[in-house]
């Protein structure tokens, strides 16, 4: 069931201690990242990657030993993934203990999406009232090297790009609480967004330059709208079934 887990794990550390970047003690005054925290992520990135399948249960002795730690984080793993909404109890473990990996419902996936795609243009809307001209720039930096894999580049790297264009235009609108609350959101509607990424890659990124130039231009109604609209329509395209009526564009959104 983990075996992927297990062998994804081993070809990181493999690659970390290659780069001279394997795990160390920490120093004096730093901080270890809690076992707990270590397995979150690398469960996480499970689900959202399909490595790990909907309903594939999440068996904590398995997982213990795939990871090589104790049971214990491994349990507190699992119910911070129940509480993302990415696992959920198993009805048919022994006692009604355990999980397995959620399966994505439609009307799951459309909550998900609506509440998105409200919070994206409200941050859109706030970046565009700050304008930061350096979080921008950099935001312009990833714009180009996602627009320049198009629909060829390896899905890894342009989710990965995606992913940062997006943490970024979080950090443009300069709203901590909006940020926390985006964060968990944007990695649940992954379930979402991973379905055939590659063959949007060149919309999105397109939608993504829109969004960009009314963030600079300071229009904060159009970047709003405009952030709103990408949710929906990235959404839409790997799940027609999501279709939602639109309003028409205006002239200078068409351009």
């Amino acid at each position: 069931m983990s075996r992927p887990i297990a062998s994804a794990r081993k070809a990181r550390s493999a690659k970390a201690a290659a780069a001279g970047t394997a795990p160390r003690p920490v120093p004096a005054g730093g901080k270890r990242v809690p076992l707990s925290r270590q397995a979150l992520d690398i469960l996480r990135q499970a689900i959202l990657s399909g490595r790990l399948r909907p309903g594939e249960r999440l068996v904590e002795e398995r997982l213990s030993a795939d990871l090589g730690m104790s049971r214990v984080p491994i349990r507190e793993a699992i119910k911070q993934l129940v509480a993302e909404g990415l696992a959920m109890p198993a009805e048919s473990a022994p006692g009604g203990r355990g999980a397995e990996v959620a399966t994505l419902t439609l009307d799951f996936a459309r909550e998900l999406v609506e509440v998105r795609a409200v919070l994206e243009g409200l941050n859109a809307r706030l970046a565009a009232r700050q304008r930061n001209a350096g979080t921008i720039a950099r935001i312009r930096a990833i714009l180009e090297r996602g627009r320049a894999l198009g629909d060829g580049g390896p899905p890894e790297e342009l989710t990965a790009l995606n992913a940062e264009y997006h943490e970024l235009l979080a950090t443009a609108g300069a709203n901590r609480v909006l940020q926390e609350l985006m964060r968990p959101l944007r990695e649940r509607t992954e379930l979402v967004f991973r379905r055939n990424s590659q063959e949007r890659a060149a919309a999105d990124w397109h939608e993504h330059a829109l969004i960009l130039t009314a963030v600079a231009e300071g229009d904060e109604e159009l970047a709003a709208l405009l952030a709103s609209r990408h949710v929906h329509r990235a959404a839409r395209a790997r799940l027609p079934e999501l279709a939602e009526p639109e309003r028409e564009p205006a002239p200078e959104e068409q351009a």
